[in-house]
């Protein structure tokens, strides 16, 4: 009996650590979106995970690495959100759903949770290259997840119209947040959506 609670231990230890580590990535992920990079320190992230500040690099060997991990988890919250948009209609609606989801007015007043690239992409040069890799990676899945998506998928020109395509879903969300006036960011994303659309939307 003893020696079944012993091996139980490290895997509760183990299992608990991990645990961890998962809400330590939650909140750092949240808060490089809600307040930027710099503004991320480690004493408030670990205050956030309910964790002491001296348990940090138990998890991490560096604020650097805890980023870089932010940034691939804020990434993959942001790709799931779109997919799952997509999911719930059929294939040939899928794209305009993805794009009405990325340019809703939900997206744009919840930064915390949205898309790290329209809330981070100006700090981005500036970082750490594992920050950047994590970030670029995520970056290339949501080009890939909207190319899947578009009528000329397999076509010519495919990959590129995708790539204009995020980079004015991004544009356009960034802008949307930028401006101080709600009538001006609907109109920004508004006038987006309208240019984005599918023909067979």
């Amino acid at each position: 009996m003893m020696g079944v609670m012993r091996n139980k231990a490290p895997h509760a230890r183990a299992a608990a650590k991990e645990a961890s580590h998962d809400r330590i990535v939650s909140a750092a992920a949240r808060a490089i979106r809600r307040s930027g990079y710099d503004g991320t320190g480690v004493a408030d992230i670990m205050k956030e995970a309910g964790l002491t500040h001296g348990a940090f690099y138990a998890h991490f060997a560096s604020r650097e690495a805890m980023l870089a991990e932010a940034a691939d988890r804020a990434g993959a919250e942001s790709l799931a959100a779109v997919a799952k948009a997509a999911a719930r209609v059929p294939p040939e609606k899928a794209l305009a759903a993805m794009l009405r989801a990325y340019l809703s007015r939900e997206h744009v007043e919840n930064a915390e949770l949205g898309c790290p690239v329209a809330a981070l992409g100006s700090e981005m040069p500036r970082q750490a290259p594992e920050v950047r890799r994590a970030a670029t990676l995520r970056i290339k899945e949501m080009n890939d997840l909207v190319a899947r998506q578009s009528p000329d998928w397999g076509r010519p020109g495919a990959h590129e119209r995708a790539l204009a395509t995020v980079a004015t879903m991004v544009g356009a969300l960034l802008l949307a947040r930028a401006v101080d006036e709600p009538a001006l960011s609907d109109d920004l994303r508004q006038a987006a959506l309208k240019h984005l659309r599918p023909a067979s939307d």
